[in-house]
């Protein structure tokens, strides 16, 4: 029997793994630029989040990391170019997911980024000027523009030059790639804005986030509005102070509630939650480390999917996976 959906995972190396007899180019594939952990001795390992997105064609970057030199390093190290992509998303402003702007910048100036959009934020804002009162009988030289304010007051960027578009509601993008905005209401985060990338697939939804401070569960409820079956869900999780009861309770929303095909944690989801996650999701359960690389490829129609993987497609997983590690214990080799 065929593998389900998930083809490969493995730690990237200068040049991009040969695809297996019998399988196409990948239809999808995930590559980890910036994380804490990982098996890759070629990257430098920090705080923080990036990751290059290729499907249908399309070339994305989500997040740009901590420093610009150490994404310079990963990017270089993993054959990503960062000056062919077709568009950039910001999840939100902390600095461990846009330390690495200056560098997507310098060799990428006139790229597209979306970010969220907040009130006098860091990428950028605009308000009307009816947000504050006016007072008529002040002096002239008291008055905010001389009591003539323009319509819209637009607000400086971080990065002047930068393409910015804002967002502050969900939206389709390009058809079938959408951005999920949503709003924290967390202690610590609280009225914090994050962008989270949802793209349809055949198989579902992959789903690809930042920190997830508006809470992972409630980002994947808005994805299942768009497609309700999540085929997977990589990065960050921000669960990385949170206790046991806090833990449980949202693996069980991710695998019993919106029961999520393939999880891939990274970043922030916490090494105790790592092991929960390994315990709940077993062989779903996808190593992302910094420089893997996840491959879906010949992504299956959700109608010939099965809700489960059976014993059979666990034993091609585990075979591709032992292939892949193999190829790049060879690369690594040669290099």
């Amino acid at each position: 029997m065929s593998l389900l959906c998930l083809l490969a995972a493995g730690c990237s190396t200068a040049q991009a793994p040969p695809e297996k007899s019998g399988l196409s180019s990948p239809a999808f594939r995930i590559t980890v630029l910036y994380d804490a952990f990982g098996k890759s001795s070629a990257m430098k390992k920090d705080w923080g989040y990036a990751a290059l997105i290729e499907y249908q064609g399309k070339r994305i970057l989500f997040d740009t990391g901590n420093d610009a030199g150490v994404l310079e390093q990963n990017a270089k190290a993993s054959g990503v170019d960062l000056s062919r992509l077709d568009f950039v998303v910001m999840s939100h402003r902390h600095g461990d997911h846009m330390g690495g702007m200056s560098y997507l910048l310098r060799v990428n100036p006139r790229v597209m980024i979306y970010a969220p959009k907040e009130g006098f934020g860091v990428y950028g804002a605009d308000l009307p000027s009816s947000f504050y009162r006016k007072d008529d009988s002040l002096p002239r030289e008291q008055r905010y523009f001389d009591g003539a304010p323009p319509k819209v007051m637009r607000f400086g960027s971080a990065w002047p030059n930068a393409r910015f578009t804002l967002i502050d509601h969900d939206t389709e993008i390009v058809s079938g790639i959408h951005l999920i905005a949503l709003v924290s209401d967390k202690p610590g985060t609280l009225e914090l804005r994050e962008l989270s990338l949802a793209i349809e697939t055949p198989a579902g939804m992959v789903l690809v986030v930042g920190c997830a401070h508006p809470g992972i569960d409630r980002i994947v409820a808005a994805a299942t509005r768009i497609d309700t079956h999540i085929l997977l869900v990589a990065g960050g999780l921000h669960l990385v102070v949170a206790q046991d009861p806090e833990i449980e309770r949202i693996v069980r929303a991710l695998h019993d509630t919106y029961q999520v095909g393939f999880i891939a944690p990274g970043h922030c989801t916490g090494e105790a939650t790592f092991k929960a996650l390994l315990r709940a999701f077993g062989n779903r359960d996808i190593y992302a480390g910094l420089g893997t690389r996840i491959t879906l490829g010949n992504l299956p129609h959700r109608s010939k999917m099965r809700a489960h993987l059976d014993a059979a497609d666990l034993l091609s997983y585990r075979k591709l996976l032992r292939e892949h590690d193999e190829e790049q214990q060879h690369v690594a080799q040669r290099n």
